[in-house]
């Protein structure tokens, strides 16, 4: 066997798992528990090992697919539960992420979808934001450690969004565990309150700001990584910050 042939069949094999994983995300058959709610993707327990904390074991849970989009937020308006009016900036709604929403605004749209389900739903801490968002790898982005192009919608990340607007949600693959545009589009609030280290005891948290994850479309890829953190505090709004929720496996009665 040629050199090439050996270097051949050797990408070959370490693809195939790849492959695999893509094939598999892509066939998650996604929970809607009413016609307007987020679709929704179970995720594995494991344990999370972050880069300034303990290993953290993370129990089962359910995520949404996408980002909630102007349209999901719509259907809480409507019902009287949201608050309206938000600026898409031009770039269009409906599919896209809903942008402009403060913490308290993403918690509001949780509670109604607690109302009118039977699931408990809220928005993800931030353990379970980057064990979802990695996929069940271990790299800088779910699909390696390059950035590349046309992977996500981030600052020179080669496509037609980047640095200019949001992306309709879904428009990239899904990682591993089905879920769509964890790297980039917009920053993704999460439950978890503000400290530099994610060790620190309660007492040292602010929860006055809130860890934020993934990125968006006006940031570098380095802001985009899996383990990359942002704060904001509960007050902010920005077309550049929007939310996914997160879900109970069980549903009551």
């Amino acid at each position: 066997m040629t050199q090439l042939k050996r270097c051949l069949l050797v990408l070959a094999l370490l693809l195939v798992p790849l492959l695999a994983g893509m094939s598999a995300a892509q066939a998650v058959d996604a929970i809607e528990d009413c016609a307007d709610c987020p679709p929704l993707v179970p995720i594995p327990a494991g344990v999370l090992i972050p880069d300034d904390a303990p290993p953290r074991p993370i129990a089962a849970f359910l995520m949404g697919q996408t980002e909630v989009t102007f349209s999901q937020w719509q259907a809480c308006v409507n019902a009287h539960a949201c608050k309206g009016g938000q600026s898409d900036h031009g770039w269009g709604s409906g599919s896209r992420p809903i942008i402009n929403i403060n913490y308290t605004e993403a918690l509001e749209y949780v509670n109604w979808l607690n109302r009118i389900t039977k699931r408990t739903y809220r928005i993800p801490n931030e353990d379970e934001w980057e064990w979802a968002a990695r996929g069940g790898t271990h790299t800088l982005f779910w699909w390696g450690n390059d950035p590349g192009e046309g992977n996500a919608n981030c600052r020179a990340c080669g496509t037609q969004w980047s640095g200019h607007m949001t992306a309709p949600v879904g428009s990239f693959n899904p990682n591993p565990y089905g879920l769509y545009d964890t790297a980039g589009n917009v920053w993704e609030w999460t439950s978890s309150c503000w400290n530099i280290k994610r060790s620190a005891p309660p007492a040292e948290q602010d929860c006055q700001q809130r860890a934020a994850r993934g990125g968006a479309w006006y940031y570098i890829p380095l802001q985009s990584r899996s383990n990359a953190r942002a704060r904001h505090p509960i007050t902010l709004w920005s077309y550049t910050v929007g939310f996914r929720v997160a879900a109970e496996l069980e549903t009551h009665p």
